[in-house]
C-alpha cells in the first residue's frame, strides 16, 4: 500500500480541484446543475477554484471573490451539499493524508453548511439570514 502524502502546494490544489470536478461533472444528482450553470467556462472556473482552495489552505489570498453568490437561484438543497462534500471528501481521502488534507475535509463541510443555511433562508424568504 502507498503511504499518501498531504497536500503541499498549488501542484496538489490543482490535482485534487481537477479530479473533484471531473467527479462532480459526471455525478447523477450534481453534474447537470454544474455544468448548466458553468457551460463552458469550467476552465474559468477551475482557476477560480485553484486560488480559491489556495487561499484557504494556505493563506495566501490567490482568491479576492465572493464565492456565494454564483448560487443564488441554483436548484439545490441539502441533499445536492450531502453529495458535494461527500464527492470533495472521497477525493482528498483517495489522494492525500495530513493535517491540510483534514483542514480542506474540515473546511469544505464548513463551506456546504454555511452555503446551505443561507441557500434555504434565500428560498424560503428569509433574507435577513443572508
Amino acid at each position: 500500500m502507498k503511504i499518501k502524502k498531504d497536500i503541499t502546494d498549488i501542484n496538489d490544489i490543482r490535482f485534487f480541484v481537477n479530479e473533484f470536478y471531473d467527479r462532480v461533472r459526471t455525478d447523477d444528482l450534481l453534474g447537470k446543475i454544474f455544468n448548466d450553470k458553468i457551460g463552458d467556462r469550467w476552465q474559468v472556473h477551475l482557476e477560480k477554484m485553484y486560488g480559491f482552495w489556495q487561499s484557504i489552505l494556505f493563506g495566501d489570498r490567490s482568491y479576492n471573490g465572493r464565492p456565494f453568490p454564483p448560487h443564488i437561484g441554483l436548484p439545490i438543497g441539502k441533499d445536492h451539499f450531502t453529495r458535494w462534500v461527500n464527492l470533495f471528501e472521497g477525493v482528498i481521502n483517495d489522494l492525500y493524508q495530513g493535517p491540510v488534507a483534514e483542514e480542506a475535509k474540515l473546511r469544505a463541510n464548513t463551506i456546504a453548511g454555511i452555503f446551505l443555511v443561507k441557500i434555504e433562508a434565500i428560498q424560503s424568504g428569509d433574507s435577513y439570514q443572508i
